[in-house]
């Protein structure tokens, strides 16, 4: 009997940008259901989060040759695939007037290009599987946007539409595919931000305000999703973007007083 914890025992699992923030998150989760993780990215992860379980294969993922020979490594190395969360992604803030045409193409490179050739390279080994999940990381800013992001939240809603478009074209080969939509996650960059703020204890407390849960997400939080939708328990669910975000787009804001 599978138990709760171990959902994904025998899966193997690609897990991009694994090694930190949201990807960190979904490596423990999965590691913890009892799936085999491959970290996939350009720096190593650090040193503990590595074992038996979860294994690191360097790839830039601005380099397609790299890509696909890290996934085609990893499926010959470990005898298969099963899942693909394309977690990877890279954020600024520039207006469309500050942004230059390479700033654009980086980001579009990163968040947007890398997943489609990750898919590509993962699809026939999906097949040989009798299929799989891919899991992508999309953000509420692909269906919103904070100011300055005109690029990120663009990257975004193609991820949103990119999953749509895999889950209906591959659907019949027993390929599903899924977004997360995550809001604010915590992480060392987060803070980061936070702490840059001239009044960071104010900024905090207003973003905790923003959120109807009382609190700011979790990587786990989004790991736990994703282990549900690398699962058999989401087996007739494909083609869904889920936001979680601690209902923080579903509360309107008020006029300040």
């Amino acid at each position: 009997m599978i138990t709760m914890a171990d959902r994904l025992r025998g899966k193997i699992a690609i897990i991009t940008g694994g090694g930190r923030g949201i990807g960190a998150g979904i490596t423990e989760r999965f590691a913890e259901e009892g799936a085999q993780v491959v970290i996939v990215q350009r720096n190593a992860p650090p040193e503990a989060m590595l074992d038996h379980r979860v294994i690191y294969v360097k790839a830039d993922l601005a380099n397609g040759r790299e890509i696909a020979a890290a996934v085609d490594t990893i499926a010959e190395r470990l005898g298969g695939l099963d899942v693909l969360v394309n977690n990877a992604g890279i954020m600024f803030e520039k207006t469309v007037d500050q942004m230059t045409e390479a700033d654009w193409d980086q980001m579009m490179d990163i968040n947007l290009k890398a997943p489609f050739l990750l898919t590509k390279a993962a699809l026939p080994h999906l097949r040989q599987r009798g299929g799989g999940s891919i899991v992508n990381i999309g953000s509420i800013e692909g269906l919103a946007s904070n100011p300055g992001h005109p690029a990120y939240s663009t990257s975004k809603a193609g991820i949103h539409g990119f999953t749509a478009a895999i889950a209906v074209d591959h659907g019949h080969e027993g390929i599903r595919c899924n977004a997360i939509a995550p809001g604010w996650i915590m992480s060392d960059l987060s803070e980061v931000y936070i702490d840059s703020m001239p009044d960071n204890d104010s900024f905090r407390r207003e973003l905790l305000l923003m959120h109807p849960v009382g609190r700011l997400g979790e990587p786990r939080d989004i790991g736990s999703l994703a282990v549900w939708l690398a699962s058999e328990e989401s087996a007739f669910v494909t083609g869904q973007t889920f936001v979680i975000d601690g209902g923080r787009t579903k509360k309107l804001p008020l006029p300040v007083r």
